[in-house]
């Protein structure tokens, strides 16, 4: 009886690692089909190196063993803007717990980078708010708070220039954020990205993340995109 439920077991152990496999590879092939219909490249293996390049992201620099996979990158049009683009999976390992009950744990996630197409930006964060968010706040912690107080306890935002923060999230943008409630995302030098670092997106949630990123550049508004290309221009002519 014992040797019969020690085969069942590994019967359905074997069966679910099948069934994960099958998921995997049928996800795969419509990112393939996604990247293609949206006139992007996809790279299925692990690019080892994405961690460095990314770095400034604090995501990307989580734990241990870390590689980006299904990539699709490319410029393509968006919101009738041309914009290059790098979304797609990563994965991480980190070490949890302590003695025996120590046990590594992967993490799989989906992000999207989108090249800011107005320039170069101070490192800004927007997320939504939590718990901790607010125990940090009791503690003297940086949250910017807006004059939308609705605004300001569903969402924490910071930046190493509250200038741009405040420049950046007026009031239209405030409504445009609460009425579409993107993952978090973050602006760092000449990225945007958006992830909630933490899941796997279908194919219908890049569209959707693609396709948020064009209307949330939209709403830049005009005398900070205006500001951005001045400060671009001039770093150009003084090198």
């Amino acid at each position: 009886m014992e040797g019969i439920l020690i085969i069942l077991v590994v019967g359905l152990i074997v069966a679910g690692m099948v069934f994960v496999h099958r998921q995997a590879r049928k996800r795969r092939e419509a990112l393939r089909a996604f990247a293609a219909d949206r006139s992007l490249t996809f790279v299925e293996g692990h690019d080892s190196d994405h961690d460095d390049r990314f770095a400034r992201f604090a995501m990307f620099r989580k734990g241990h063993s870390r590689a980006a996979f299904n990539t699709m990158e490319g410029t393509i049009l968006i919101s009738d803007r041309s914009v290059r683009v790098r979304t797609g999976d990563f994965r991480f390992r980190e070490e949890r717990g302590s003695g025996k009950n120590r046990r590594t744990v992967t993490i799989n996630l989906s992000y999207l980078v989108v090249w800011n197409p107005f320039g170069v930006g101070p490192e800004t964060i927007v997320r939504r708010e939590g718990l901790f968010d607010r125990l940090k706040g009791v503690l003297g912690f940086d949250d910017i708070d807006f004059e939308s107080v609705e605004f300001s306890k569903a969402y924490h935002v910071s930046s190493e220039d509250k200038r741009f923060a405040y420049d950046l999230i007026d009031p239209r943008m405030m409504e445009f954020i609460m009425s579409t409630s993107p993952p978090a995302f973050e602006i760092d030098g000449e990225y945007i990205c958006i992830s909630d670092g933490k899941s796997l997106w279908d194919t219908e949630a890049f569209g959707r993340q693609l396709d948020w990123a064009g209307d949330f550049l939209n709403h830049w508004p005009r005398h900070l995109v205006k500001s951005m290309a001045d400060q671009s221009a001039s770093m150009r002519d003084h090198p």
